[in-house]
């Protein structure tokens, strides 16, 4: 009898341990990614009219910040996450919405764009001294400002209201104010953020993330561009990608593919100051490089055959700037990748590697033309794509490219990405208020599986989001916007992110796993009132 319980406790505890390696391995195996329902219909466009977001019903969203939230800390700039202090009323706030004592103007928007996601487990300093301000912070640079100026901002979301968003600066370190930033990551080498301006004349910054942030000019090296997106790679490469519209071709509303993909290989990693900057060439099916020059015509056999699905082309970096040579001085990298026989595409604005690739695998998009009557929306880009760059290795010279996904009138336009999944890439539309009204259609934004063969028409990606119009955009879209730049809403700044500020926390480096407390997927409703979003998945 002793020696059968005792038999029988021994296999107790064997099966309990086989349960409990069972348990962790589960644990440790990320999903699949969330099964999304695919929302019906993009909200539609027209006067006065301000829809509300829908999400698929897996989905929530919850606000972190808005335009009307303060600063803890105002300048003579801003004082309000997505207000400039331009047009003030009589009590000295800025006019968030016209009226006839502001004579019919607003204050500038700032335009909050791309979200950069870290955890700091000792945390870090705010304007408050005093105050603690917890581990988990959402970066922003601005992409609007009056007078062409800009600002940086963190939203602390561990903080009260109080202490919700802290500018952490408007000027570099020699005091010159911020350009307008667009792009942002975090560089775990140099322990900075990188911040791109998306103007060729402007610099490319690094900042760092506490208070008050050191923002200092590194064109010397990157060199300046209509830069947008921007990430490491494992070895510590920093790729970019390039939007500059340019100008159309004669006689139509096709633009000339006028931008390019960059790495930057830095002498060692975290190096912001010496290294080489490439841009990405392909090569065509004869073996010539596929340059501005040979897409001048209207639908030109090189442009045409980069965007046949099943069709792989060749690729290669070569070298347009290299410190050790050519010194540190700020340079224009577009003439430069021009004359390098670079190959351009239709304002490649962002990109993001494949995670569990091993940084192999990079996709990228195109947003294209925005405008229904270009004559090369169907077969060359006008509508927007998304390319898939695959390598031996991040750093390998050699590569092959093809076309992933071409665009159509209801998915258009591409621009920021992130990664939902192993599998699963998430991009958002900016088609802007003229193609809007010309399909009746607002902002979208589609998850694919990058498993699928979206040449098979059967093969659909799936709507997350029917972006709507809040009611400050509509008003502004209704009236040219007051003298600004602003109009419909657009869906900007999309980002999972475990906030690993290490290596190992690269965007790509994990497999995200949506659902779980550390992986959090936010984005930002830019213009209008300028929410800032944390989208939450609902458990199964």
């Amino acid at each position: 009898m002793v020696k059968t319980t005792k038999l029988a406790s021994l296999l107790a505890a064997a099966l309990l341990s086989i349960a409990a390696v069972l348990a962790v391995s589960a644990a440790a195996t990320p999903p699949s990614g969330p099964a999304l329902t695919s929302v019906p219909a993009a909200n539609t466009r027209s006067e006065g009219y301000a829809p509300g977001d829908v999400l698929s019903p897996e989905l929530r969203q919850t606000a972190v910040a808005q335009g009307a939230t303060r600063l803890e800390n105002p300048s003579a700039l801003t004082s309000y996450y997505g207000y400039d202090n331009d047009v003030l009323n009589a009590a000295g706030q800025p006019v968030m919405v016209p009226t006839p004592a502001s004579g019919g103007k607003e204050a500038h928007k700032t335009e909050p764009d791309k979200n950069t996601y870290l955890v700091f487990k000792d945390g870090l300093a705010g304007a408050d001294s005093s105050y603690d301000y917890g581990t988990h912070f959402l970066f922003q640079g601005h992409e609007g400002g009056a007078g062409g100026q800009s600002a940086l901002t963190r939203i602390n979301l561990d903080a009260n209201s109080t202490h919700r968003i802290t500018l952490l600066s408007d000027h570099d370190s020699e005091g010159n104010p911020l350009a307008t930033i667009d792009g942002s990551t975090w560089d775990p080498w140099a322990k900075r953020l990188l911040l791109t301006t998306e103007n060729s004349g402007a610099p490319t910054y690094a900042a760092t993330p506490g208070y008050p942030s050191v923002v200092t000019d590194i064109s010397g090296a990157i060199g300046r561009g209509g830069y947008e997106g921007i990430q490491n790679d494992s070895a510590g490469d920093i790729w970019i990608d390039e939007d500059i519209g340019g100008s159309s071709k004669p006689g139509t509303k096709a633009k000339f593919p006028n931008s390019y993909i960059y790495r930057y290989v830095p002498k060692t990693p975290g190096d912001l100051q010496h290294g080489k900057l490439q841009a990405l060439q392909v090569l065509n099916g004869e073996g010539d490089p596929i340059t501005f020059e040979s897409q001048q015509a209207l639908g030109s056999p090189d442009q045409l055959a980069l965007h046949v699905y099943g069709s792989s082309f060749e690729t290669r970096w070569v070298t347009i700037h290299n410190t050790a040579v050519d010194g540190n001085a700020p340079f224009a990298a577009l003439p430069l990748a021009r004359a390098a026989k670079a190959t351009p595409f239709k304002r490649p604005e962002n990109g993001v590697f494949q995670p569990g690739s091993g940084f192999k695998s990079y996709f990228f998009d195109e947003t294209g033309d925005t405008n229904a009557d270009s004559p090369e929306n169907a077969k060359a880009g006008g509508w927007g794509s998304i390319f898939e760059l695959n390598q031996s290795s991040p750093t390998a010279n050699n590569g092959t490219i093809h076309v992933f996904y071409n665009g159509d009138v209801e998915h258009a336009s591409f621009d920021n990405v992130t990664f939902l999944s192993k599998n699963a890439i998430a991009f958002v539309e900016d088609a802007g208020d003229t193609l809007h009204t010309q399909r009746n259609a607002l902002d979208s934004g589609w998850v694919w599986n990058v498993g699928k063969d979206y040449a098979d028409p059967a093969n659909q990606p799936v709507r997350w989001l029917a972006e709507g119009r809040d009611p400050s955009a509509t008003l502004d879209a209704d009236n040219g916007g007051f003298g600004s730049n602003e109009g419909d809403n657009e869906i900007t700044g999309v980002l999972v992110s475990d906030g690993d500020p290490s290596p190992q926390g690269i965007l790509g480096a994990r497999v995200p796993a949506l659902g779980t407390p550390q992986w959090r997927w936010f984005y930002t409703q830019q213009h209008g009132d300028n929410f800032t979003w944390e989208v939450l998945v609902s458990k199964p």
